[in-house]
């Protein structure tokens, strides 16, 4: 499965140049999902990057907003880290219970079948190449749509992370966390879900 529509690429579905990852809509990536360039890691925005879901260049860790996020010339392993700007053991990060929605996709292939006429007129290309490379303009972007479609059990996880802090947490995501606490109630002999206000609201619950 090819579906190349850039050019010399060895991977797969890659819309970019000089790709032997797959899902690549940048160029010169050897890592998987990038819309940045030269990227040995996996769903990065920016360039040069060895880890994975950063916006910034040349990281070795994972979701990073800024540079060069390693120290230099180092022979050491080290023990402790920056996690949320603050100084944490790096086996806390390790043994923390990682929400799901933290893992996102930049780009995914979206068949004919599932393209709507919108998309059909804006990538003619898929006539030939049975679809298109959907593509966020942004991690953020895809950050927000993991939050929404996110279990309510997923997101408070997210709180539950070492050093969280929600003010960095708005820096590198994009957007502030909430959740919206919801109830079981029956209505009409069924029982349904519905948010804590809309239950108050309809008095189906004090």
């Amino acid at each position: 499965m090819k579906e190349n529509t850039g050019d010399i690429n060895t991977g797969d579905i890659n819309t970019g140049d000089c790709n032997t990852g797959d899902c690549n809509t940048g160029d010169s990536n050897t890592g998987d999902c990038n819309t940045g360039d030269w990227n040995t890691g996996d769903w990065n925005t920016g360039d040069s990057n060895t880890g994975d879901w950063n916006t910034g260049d040349w990281n070795t860790g994972d979701w990073n907003t800024g540079d060069w996020n390693t120290g230099y010339c180092n022979s050491i392993i080290p023990k402790k880290c920056l996690i949320f700007n603050k100084e944490a053991l790096i086996e806390d990060w390790e043994k923390a219970d990682k929400p799901n929605w933290l893992y996102v996709n930049l780009t995914s292939w979206v068949k004919e079948i599932n393209m709507t006429d919108k998309e059909k007129e804006a990538y003619p290309s898929y006539v030939t190449t049975g679809g298109y490379l959907k593509a966020y303009n942004s991690l953020k972007e895809s950050y927000v749509d993991a939050w929404e479609k996110a279990s309510e059990e997923d997101k408070l996880k997210t709180f539950k992370l070492p050093n969280y802090d929600e003010d960095v947490f708005k820096e590198v995501f994009g957007f502030t966390p909430n959740i919206t606490k919801k109830v079981k109630v029956v209505c009409e002999g069924k029982e349904v879900w519905l948010s804590e206000e809309s239950a108050k609201a309809l008095n189906l619950i004090k």
